[in-house]
């Protein structure tokens, strides 16, 4: 049947609710939204105004992944807004995504030098990281991250990314409707990357922020675990990012063993996402302070522990080699059924050979990588003491860090007062929130990462003029915040 002579349809009730979605704050899934009625018609009626007026045939789970696009905070904002110091100067400062701008001329003169053989445009080269990647990247992990057994490249499976890693595990490892656990404050885009396709949830065990990493943390992992199977949920992985995103600190060894043997005893899998691994700074780290070295979970002799093959390690060039557009992703596990499972779909997960050449060459070149990562961490680090100096010139608070890109700072302070008008914690964060982006600048509010109320994440790995000026603009803004008026 021709379009133009299908039958005219008003939007599903379906659509409109999930479209109504979009147009709202993210609240709790234990607290869904209510929409009345007039919610639809209003709705139908500014569609049906625009001409859209043929039935949207989607799936159940798109029309749910659906309501993902546009809830506010959950992405930075449009590239067109966005400032540049010379076309743009009034745009936004964005100070929420986790990138590395202090090595990108490093990247460029890199990449520049690196040769494309003609196989680098087949399917061939980028399968499971072509023929030379995943042996590099073994030689990189034995080197940098201390292995307890050496890394082999069987090992290892590539995809394109480790959000798209996230993905794949949970199509793996998980039914839909079961929930992998996470200690909160944690990355707060594990909910998308895990339940957006594979419909897998969220078990937060929450903690407060100068804690989360101790030994205590296991505890509330069991207690988080009981919670779920009480909801009748069922948990089938524990997930620790180790530095932690958002606080830039480091588990220390103690706390892994715990989760290690924890996760034996439930007979759960465990998922170090270590991205952040070698993006350590110092000096300063210390245990007195909360601050601890970075301790790969392949450092940890398992025996004794847990079983090998539950244990499974997520690497890739986003972070520590600052090269998130490359798309490159590592799985490091034991487990060979798992390997199958992920070779299984990764013709969806295959990064392009272009991405392979580039990953590969890096990681070949074991002078180029270690010089790189002792520039990346000697220029993290000095960022890290101008922003922290800047803020508590400011008069924000914030938690010591020495890994990553950002620091988890405090502005409850500056939230409106809870009462009528802002009666709970998101709220009251969106509503300072705003208050940023109209003073030109963003920040993830801390609904986002954490339970606390007013902890937001800053990034603090920009170029210094950028990063200064959008100190100032966050000055500015605290200092006129008045929610009397």
């Amino acid at each position: 049947m021709l379009v133009d002579t299908l039958p005219r349809f008003v939007v599903s009730e379906l659509v409109c609710e999930h479209i109504i979605a979009c147009q709202l704050p993210l609240w709790p899934v234990s607290q869904p939204r209510a929409h009345s009625a007039s919610s639809f018609k209003r709705v139908s009626l500014s569609l049906c105004s625009q001409g859209l007026d043929v039935k949207i045939m989607l799936s159940t789970r798109a029309a749910t992944t659906l309501a993902q696009l546009d809830i506010p905070w959950r992405f930075t904002p449009a590239a067109r807004d966005l400032f540049d110091a010379e076309s743009n100067p009034e745009g936004i400062i964005s100070l929420a995504k986790a990138e590395n701008p202090l090595m990108y001329d490093d990247l460029v003169e890199f990449s520049s030098k690196v040769e494309f053989p003609p196989a680098s445009f087949t399917y061939g080269s980028s399968s499971f990281g072509g023929p030379r990647l995943a042996a590099a990247l073994a030689t990189h992990v034995n080197e940098t991250f201390n292995p307890f057994s050496p890394v082999l490249p069987s090992d290892i499976q590539i995809v394109n990314g480790a959000t798209s890693l996230h993905s794949v595990l949970a199509f793996s490892l998980a039914e839909q409707g079961d929930a992998i656990l996470a200690p909160r404050p944690v990355y707060g885009r594990f909910e998308l990357d895990l339940g957006n396709a594979m419909g897998v949830k969220v078990a937060y065990a929450d903690c407060a922020s100068a804690e989360a990493l101790e030994p205590s943390v296991v505890v509330l992992c069991e207690e988080a675990l009981q919670k779920a199977k009480v909801g009748g949920i069922n948990v089938k992985a524990v997930l620790v990012v180790n530095p932690s995103n958002p606080l830039g600190r480091c588990y220390p060894r103690e706390t892994l063993v715990g989760l290690l043997e924890f996760c034996q005893r439930h007979q759960l899998h465990l998922i170090s996402d270590e991205v952040y691994g070698l993006s350590v700074f110092g000096p300063g780290t210390g245990s007195s302070r909360g601050l601890h070295p970075f301790t790969s979970v392949l450092s940890i002799d398992l025996t004794d522990l847990i079983d090998p093959n539950l244990v499974h390690v997520e690497y890739g060039t986003s972070k520590d080699f600052a090269a998130a557009g490359l798309r490159l992703g590592a799985l490091i596990t034991k487990n060979r059924e798992l390997q199958r499972s992920v070779q299984a779909v990764g013709r969806f997960h295959e990064p392009s050979g272009m991405s392979v050449a580039i990953g590969t060459a890096m990681f070949e070149d074991r002078e180029w990588c270690r010089a790189f990562i002792l520039n990346a961490r000697a220029r993290i680090g000095d960022a890290y003491k101008f922003v922290t100096g800047r803020l508590s010139e400011i008069g924000i608070s914030y938690l010591e860090a020495n890994a990553g890109y950002f620091v988890l700072i405090d502005l409850a302070p500056w939230l409106p007062p809870e009462g009528k008008v802002y009666d709970t914690t998101q709220q009251r964060e969106f509503a300072l929130a705003e208050k940023l982006v109209e003073g030109g600048v963003f920040l993830h509010p801390g609904e986002e990462h954490a339970l606390e109320a007013g902890k937001f994440r800053l990034v603090y790995t920009q170029q210094r003029p950028v990063i200064t000026e959008g100190l100032k603009r966050l000055d500015a803004v605290l200092k006129s915040v008045d929610w009397s008026v």
